[in-house]
């Protein structure tokens, strides 16, 4: 889900100028607190922006030939990918219908020439701690309170969005539900209280065993947590799902009321599919709800699994 860069020293300011001293300048300032990009043109900042590691603020002049910094801004904040980037402006212009512009466009500061270096540094300084609040929240809103690791709301948005890429490659996608068996027992004889610290432990040894990028392991609901493995096989998930096995016993939580151990343990079902357009992408979770259904109902603390 959404990494935030740490705030100042990893952080990443694009500047854009076709005036090489303004770039020089600008670059020279922000160096030693940032990392500096630049780019002379309109075309080329699209370029840097729309890359695989785009800056997390933009300072973009509005005069330059070409492709103006008005164009800029409108192409990026048409697009889902660029559209939350912080944009200033960098304009010898002091008419208000200008600034107003800018800010209708999605603007979020300005600043005139000749440049004031100490309110060059603030402004910057203000949007960057903005943005780094505004992301920390937005993450809070994906967290799973309890657990600390994502929630249904993540799952879902995870889902769809390699769903449509795994459909666009034609590589496999692979959905695991894993449910802890017999919970109810387990809370009723320990307490809820013990019930939760299970709970957080089976979530961060299920979380450690899914490290790719693109993969996403969070709790669906209850004591039930999902995986979503992009450009995974069945081989390649029953693996995962033999990890998730393997981590959990590891963790030697007593479960003195189960009737298929005396730890807890998991009962887990695999699905498996390379999407195709007729296809919805719901027959995957639901294939491996119905795996999971099996593997509860054939003595629990395994995995079951189909191939649509």
């Amino acid at each position: 889900m959404n990494n935030s860069p740490a705030f100042s020293g990893e952080a990443t300011i694009l500047v854009v100028d076709d005036t090489p001293a303004n770039l020089s300048l600008m670059s020279s300032l922000l160096k030693d607190t940032y990392r500096v990009k630049v780019a002379n043109s309109g075309e080329r900042a699209l370029e840097i922006v729309q890359s695989d590691t785009p800056p997390d603020l933009i300072l973009l002049d509005i005069m330059m030939p070409g492709m103006d910094g008005y164009e800029v801004c409108r192409r990026l904040k048409a697009q889902a990918a660029t559209k939350d980037i912080p944009i200033i402006f960098i304009t010898a212009m002091a008419e208000v219908e200008n600034e107003s512009m800018g800010f209708a466009l999605g603007a979020v500061d300005y600043i005139s020439k000749p440049f004031n270096k100490a309110v060059v540094k603030a402004r910057i300084r203000v949007h960057m701690q903005l943005k780094r609040q505004s992301r920390l929240l937005e993450n809070l809103v994906f967290l799973d309170a309890l657990t600390e690791i994502p929630n249904r709301r993540a799952l879902d948005q995870t889902f769809a969005q390699e769903w449509a890429r795994s459909l666009r490659s034609g590589s496999p996608l692979s959905y695991i539900l894993i449910d802890i068996d017999l919970f109810k027992q387990f809370n009723d004889h320990y307490g809820h209280g013990s019930g939760d610290e299970c709970l957080a432990r089976v979530a961060k040894a299920l979380h450690g065993c899914v490290q790719r990028p693109g993969d996403c392991l969070g709790r669906y609901g209850g004591e039930e947590f999902a995986a979503i493995l992009a450009n995974t096989d069945m081989d390649q998930a029953l693996q995962v799902a033999q990890n998730f096995h393997t981590c959990v016993a590891a963790l030697q939580i007593p479960h003195a009321h189960s009737s298929v151990a005396a730890l807890v343990t998991i009962s887990i079902g695999v699905a498996t599919t390379h999407p195709v357009a007729d296809q919805d992408l719901q027959m995957l979770s639901e294939t491996a709800d119905r795996m999971l259904y099996v593997a509860k109902n054939t003595g629990k603390n395994t995995t079951q699994y189909q191939r649509l």
